[in-house]
């Protein structure tokens, strides 16, 4: 059974009926503990990362996301839901994370970009990605991003680099976690195709 995590900053249609096409055996998880009986889990997410982790320890998911990740089973943050898997944010002050892989998110550096570029970082863009099982049958797609911070990681775990202004991570993978900054769920053929091959792990 495929998991998407409700932790009240998902978003969770879309998602949900991108996957939808690939499986039946997918729900959405708004009690923490149901999680460990899941085979896969989504983190989707959109919004601020402090209110994002408030609402992921206080309904108790934190711990259960944690325990999933142990296990071994396959786990993909989206966007909001991949900067929660790094131990730290600077939105909106320094916030933790859950700390599942090695890193930090860090607003755009406007001293680095063109005048002309704007923050959010919003539309179609190209991920120049790495070899990896959530690539199978795709070369550098461009996929649709809507983000005004971006991870900092090292190279190990990073499967695809996007450049707007500079380049910076836009696709991660460490053991059975995995990230993207952009949204798969929007992202037409491009994306569809990596949901279904996260759900073909």
């Amino acid at each position: 059974m495929l998991g998407i995590i409700d932790y009240k900053m998902g978003n969770l249609a879309s998602v949900y009926n991108a996957c939808s096409k690939f499986t039946k055996d997918v729900k959405i998880i708004k009690n923490a503990s149901d999680i460990k009986n899941l085979s896969r889990v989504i983190l989707p997410g959109v919004g601020a990362y402090k209110d994002a982790m408030e609402h992921l320890n206080s309904d108790g998911l934190k711990d259960a996301i944690l325990d999933f990740a142990n296990s071994k089973k396959p786990l993909l943050g989206i966007c909001l839901g991949m900067q929660l898997l790094f131990e730290s944010s600077e939105e909106f002050g320094h916030t933790k994370g859950l700390g599942l892989i090695d890193g930090k998110v860090v607003k755009f550096d406007k001293t680095k970009m063109s005048e002309d570029l704007k923050i959010p970082h919003m539309g179609w863009n190209k991920v120049e990605n790495i070899d990896n099982p959530l690539f199978k049958n795709l070369q550098n797609p461009y996929l649709y991003f809507v983000h005004s911070y971006h991870i900092i990681t090292d190279d190990k775990n990073i499967i695809g680099k996007t450049n707007y202004g500079y380049e910076f991570a836009s696709a991660v993978n460490k053991d059975n976690i995995f990230g993207f900054q952009p949204h798969p769920e929007k992202s037409h053929n491009n994306g569809l195709k990596i949901l279904e091959n996260f759900i073909n792990l």
